[in-house]
């Protein structure tokens, strides 16, 4: 996707109280071995809201800031990684009925870690085919507990966090310009994350704890790590590198680096060495006392960077994120000017 008219009018986040790596460690949760892979300081843990909860009250402070109204949003996407609180149901109704009402399409977005990009991908796809549609919210929410899941342990290397993310996007104003989007997969790596168990006939039919670590094993027994890290990297190269030259600029033009909320050895692994990143120009040392929330880290990091002054007028970030399937996103993005966010 390459539109110079695909602008972010609004953005915001709604993360629970965090929880120290220390705690967990000390009560048992996590193991220290495990604090030292990760590089996390923190994690942020809700014990009562839910996926979709969360995902409203960023959607409602995101276009509160967009200062675009309700009537003029001409779809809504809500992109999730897991369990979001009722069978058979659709959130991004509830999150319809709850941000902006209306009867717009509201889709749910399912890729994933790379859900939030692909929801951008898709918004900017829907608004340029009519000329009449010029605005989307896009919304993210997971919250990832046990049984169903351990932050902490379900996928060796990364903690999960629990929290919403919103972005409004909009074909008429913003305060950040899309200068290009580009998304690229490998079908070829879904075994990934679904190992060698048969189809189930209930959620966690095989197992009560997701384990991603037990998928990798069974995948990696039949195809060997070299292979894995080839394709991996051949993809997410071809991705950023094609997301560059549509917006017309390179590596040493952008100010900030919005990355996945990764452990510390699988950002330093899959993003600091081999794209030569400071990790201290990335969204690294705010991330680790965050976690990964799913589909919105890249919603979350691009708050941040604008709440905290880190980009200003001028400034140029790059959006980086991967998800199961495998997919990869990359986005280059312009900051035009400094948004008011002090009356949202």
């Amino acid at each position: 996707m390459d539109n110079s008219d695909l602008w972010i009018a609004g953005c915001a986040s709604w993360l629970p109280p965090a929880v120290t790596a220390e705690e967990a460690a000390a009560d048992g949760r996590c193991d220290r071995a495990l604090l030292k892979l990760t590089g996390m300081i923190s994690v942020c843990v809700t014990d009562r809201d839910s996926a979709p909860e969360m995902a409203v009250r960023a959607g409602r402070s995101a276009l509160a800031r967009s200062g675009i109204g309700p009537d003029d949003i001409d779809l809504v996407l809500h992109a999730n990684a897991f369990y979001q609180g009722h069978d058979l149901w659709a959130p991004a109704s509830y999150v319809q009925r709850n941000v902006v009402g209306g009867s717009c399409p509201a889709m749910e977005v399912r890729q994933a870690s790379n859900g939030g990009m692909a929801a951008i991908e898709l918004a900017g796809a829907y608004l340029s085919a009519d000329s009449a549609r010029h605005s989307a919210l896009l919304t993210t929410g997971d919250r990832f507990c046990l049984p169903g899941f351990d932050r902490w342990r379900s996928d060796t290397g990364t903690v999960y966090a629990d929290g919403g993310t919103a972005l409004v996007l909009s074909r008429k104003r913003g305060f950040a310009r899309v200068r290009s989007l580009v998304t690229r997969s490998a079908p070829e790596l879904e075994q990934l994350h679904r190992g060698d168990d048969p189809f189930a006939r209930l959620p966690h039919d095989h197992r009560t704890t997701v384990d991603l670590d037990a998928c990798r094993r069974a995948f990696l027994a039949k195809n060997s790590s070299s292979y894995l890290v080839a394709r991996i990297s051949a993809v997410q190269e071809q991705t950023v590198k094609e997301a560059l030259a549509r917006a017309g600029v390179s590596m040493d033009d952008i100010a900030r680096f919005v990355l996945p909320h990764f452990g510390l050895r699988r950002l330093e692994v899959g993003y600091f060495r081999k794209f030569d990143l400071d990790p201290n120009a990335t969204t690294w040392p705010w991330a680790r006392k965050v976690g990964h929330l799913g589909a919105g880290d890249q919603f979350a990091g691009f708050e941040h960077l604008v709440a905290t002054g880190a980009v200003r007028p001028g400034d140029l970030c790059c959006l980086m994120s991967v998800g199961a399937g495998f997919s990869w996103s990359a986005a280059v993005v312009e900051v035009v000017h400094t948004p008011d966010w002090s009356r949202s």
